[in-house]
């Protein structure tokens, strides 16, 4: 299989714990701009980012000692697996999308908001037609980052996966990602054996998904760009 199992962890991890995180972000980000943002700006937010200065170890303890128990509990199974690790990567990759959502939602013009409401328009009507389309291209871009955290963490995620080289068949099948094979194997290995290039191969990969996800963010703000010029 070489590198599949691999590769199929780490896209699995990602998407799961972006579809878990986003919802969150988007609607804590509504919540400092448009909803309440004195009380938002002044608390919410600070407490948010605070969760940015949390070592990888720490996150990868409580996703050992709560989450995989939590998953042991009641799906039967050892409890490491995508699911455990993507709820581990979800609080992790949370700050950074609900932080760039706020700048994202914060950058509209007021005068969008002032002509949706001359018109009629509720609250709720003005944010989900108006701001969060005229912000759609600098959230998609958040959701991206965030995506990209993810992908490369390495230690919160070893410790919860199960670390096993093959391709899960379930949410809460032991599985790998790249970052977590490197992480493990890097340090104990020869240089010029057959699984130190192995290895080498790995890191080459992962930095090119890394120049994968870079490009789609010069994409869509390429594209939103063009949008709001009208071209």
């Amino acid at each position: 299989m070489g590198a599949l199992p691999m590769i199929v962890g780490s896209f699995s991890v990602t998407l799961l714990s972006t579809l878990l995180a986003l919802p969150f972000a988007l609607g804590s980000a509504i919540f400092v701009v448009e909803i309440s943002p004195r009380f938002g700006r002044t608390v919410f937010q600070p407490v948010v980012e605070l969760l940015v200065g949390i070592p990888s170890v720490v996150y990868g303890l409580i996703g050992l000692t709560i989450v995989v128990a939590w998953c042991r509990g009641w799906s039967n199974t050892t409890g490491f697996g995508i699911f455990s690790g993507s709820i581990v990567l979800a609080v992790m990759i949370l700050p950074t999308i609900t932080s760039l959502s706020i700048d994202a939602l914060t950058a509209v013009p007021k005068a969008y908001r002032e002509g949706a409401y001359g018109i009629g328009a509720s609250r709720w009507q003005t944010i989900w037609h108006v701001v969060l389309r005229a912000a759609m291209p600098s959230l998609c871009t958040a959701v991206v980052l965030g995506m990209t955290r993810a992908f490369g963490e390495a230690l919160a995620v070893q410790m919860v996966i199960g670390n096993a080289a093959q391709v899960p068949d379930g949410l809460f099948t032991p599985a790998s990602t790249l970052t977590s094979v490197l992480t493990m194997g890097i340090g104990n290995e020869m240089m010029g054996t057959v699984y130190s290039d192995v290895l080498w191969s790995l890191a080459l990969l992962l930095l090119a998904m890394s120049f994968v996800f870079i490009s789609v963010i010069h994409f869509i703000e390429r594209k939103g760009g063009l949008n709001v010029n009208g071209r």
